[in-house]
């Protein structure tokens, strides 16, 4: 269908460069035109209605489940043939990930079934078909990056690029059409709180898009309704996982790899007990902090500042750890002399595109409420613990980005040919004898001679003297010197050693300790536990709904920050 990937020719490569250049084109097209569907039917257009929405992004998983099924059987008739694989993308771990959420995503499809069939007088049927196919579309796709993740495409490239990229686009509007049913829930939740707490200045109308009639079963309507939006985070985890995954898979169209073994990494408990303790410990606070603040927030207005007062003195308290985790494993990197791997990887150049384009998210709102507090003239106490807060917010995030991106940049140490087998040269008689135990069995001290009892490290003498068949005094004197000098450079290295292992030992447990801690700050925002929403002083001095929609922009961001860098921190401790 087109030339072969190896053609040297420069005109060969101009089809490819265009059908990138083309697919590219048809994906955000797509994901424009279903982007202003999306925002039409959440400002209530005229003529635009949810079954519309529902209606396009049912057809655009219909054709990426054909493209999936198509791609599949081709596989499985081509299955003896040797392919490419681009070792470092769709790594087990990141698919065990994603079929974790996948699951819980299938569990929200069926709560979304029940609601409608409760709601089915009044609902259209789009609402019953749209989770049936999403069921179906989750699985097929989740079955398929197991398979085909790490595939590096050959044949029919044009075609699969299309098929890809439109694979991409459609999980990026199933993400967007999750992040604004929930942002809205929680838009509404804030609303409520206002009204109780007595917000008079503030224009208030309730975002309803509830069903017109009544729900057959109470009990049941209230559990699936109120059920669905505490599945919300993870269905949106798992849209912006699969279509990074599917990225890069379309950037991996056509590639030439090198063929070289890949170390495998895998994950290992052992010696980083310190760094789970102390993260299991931020871990059970924030879940014991968050719960605190959704009972307590629009009690009261007292309720309302203390759980406020207490959130951002957890936070601050956990940010400054690790800033300082941060601070101490960069240190470490510049004691070291290590060389980076600046060799081509799109899953890796993908990561760290990704934490600096969502820590802007974040950054965003830190500096928004930095500026509120500056400018506000009324200043209730618990709104100064939001200054160190954000401070800390744009630091921490500053810094760990450093240490990601150069922990997923660096070389993985390589045991040196002198490290794997230390040489033990004696003189007999004017030859040269070598003798090569293995690290192991030298570290061990169980290297020994023909007998099996003197190790030649200390005593390489002896093993020399027992093939000499008693030599004289001098070449006796000139073997004690060499194995006390060898002995010396070897307890150097023993040493050396020892520092390495204490290092790697430490950057293993901050890695750990990070990995927990972001898990811990993924919670709150995913939960309802947002302050940017609560604390009123921004909403004051931005206006009400300019801020609250810098918020619903920039929070889905600043979630998927915590989650992604939490994936690239159990990658960063595997390595290390």
């Amino acid at each position: 269908m087109e030339k072969g990937a190896g053609s040297p020719s420069v005109g060969g490569s101009y089809p490819q460069k265009n059908a990138e250049i083309l697919s590219s084109q048809y994906g955000i097209n797509l994901f424009l035109a279903g982007l202003l569907l999306t925002f039409a039917w959440a400002v209530h257009a005229v003529g635009i209605s949810k079954s519309h929405l529902l209606s396009y992004l049912i057809t655009l998983m219909l054709i990426q489940l054909l493209w999936m099924l198509w791609y599949l059987c081709r596989s499985c008739m081509q299955r003896r043939l040797i392919r490419d694989k681009d070792t470092h993308a769709g790594a087990r771990w990141l698919k065990c990930g994603i079929t974790l959420f996948a699951v819980i995503t299938l569990i929200l499809d069926s709560f979304k079934i029940g609601y409608y069939v409760d709601f089915s007088n009044c609902l259209s049927p789009t609402e019953g078909i749209f989770p049936v196919t999403h069921a179906v579309h989750t699985i097929l796709q989740v079955y398929f990056l197991w398979c085909h993740a790490k595939d590096i495409i050959q044949s029919f490239k044009t075609l699969e690029r299309f098929g890809v990229i439109h694979s991409v686009f459609t999980n990026l509007l199933l993400w967007t059409n999750g992040v604004l049913t929930e942002s809205k829930h929680q838009l509404n939740e804030h609303k409520e709180r206002l009204i109780t707490l007595g917000f008079g200045n503030i224009t208030i109308v309730l975002d309803d898009h509830a069903p017109q009639c009544n729900c057959t079963t109470t009990t049941l309507c209230s559990i699936f309704s109120q059920g669905i939006y505490y599945l919300y985070p993870f269905n949106i985890e798992y849209h912006i996982l699969a279509s990074t995954m599917l990225y890069v898979l379309w950037k991996n169209i056509g590639r030439k790899v090198e063929h070289h073994q890949q170390h495998k990494t895998p994950f290992k408990f052992h010696g980083i007990t310190v760094g789970m303790i102390f993260g299991l410990i931020v871990l059970t606070s924030t879940i014991a902090i968050v719960v605190v603040y959704l009972i307590q927030i629009g009690r009261s207005k007292i309720k309302s500042e203390l759980a406020l007062t207490m959130f951002y003195l957890h936070a601050i308290f956990v940010l400054a750890l690790m800033c300082t985790a941060g601070i101490v494993a960069l240190l470490i990197y510049r004691l070291e002399d290590r060389s980076l791997d600046n060799s081509k990887n799109p899953a890796r150049k993908l990561d760290a595109e990704l934490l600096v384009g969502t820590a802007a998210g974040s950054w965003l709102l830190s500096w928004g409420s930095i500026l509120a507090i500056i400018c506000a003239q009324a200043h209730p106490k618990y709104t100064w613990y939001n200054l160190p807060y954000s401070v800390l917010v744009i630091i921490e995030k500053y810094i760990q980005n450093l240490f990601i991106i150069e922990s997923i940049h660096r070389e993985q140490e390589k045991v040196n040919d002198d490290i794997k087998t230390l040489r033990i040269v004696t003189i007999s008689r004017g030859s040269t004898l070598s003798l090569t135990p293995s690290y192991k069995e030298i570290y061990n001290g169980r290297a020994a001679c023909d007998n099996g009892e003197v190790p030649c490290l200390f005593k390489g003498s002896i093993c020399g003297r027992e093939n000499d068949g008693g030599g004289g005094a001098k070449e006796e004197t000139g073997q004690d010197k060499s194995s006390v000098m060898h002995s010396a450079s070897d307890l150097s290295f023993y040493s050396r050693n020892s520092v390495t292992n204490n290092k790697r030992r430490i950057l293993k447990n901050i890695a750990a300790f990070l990995f927990l801690c972001n898990l811990s700050l993924w919670i709150p925002p995913a939960f309802g536990c947002r302050p940017e929403y609560d604390n009123g002083l921004e909403e004051i001095v931005f206006g009400f709904e300019p801020w609250i929609i810098v918020v619903n922009l920039a929070m889905p961001f600043s979630i998927f920050y915590r989650m992604h860098s939490a994936a690239s921190l159990f990658e960063v401790n595997c390595k290390t």
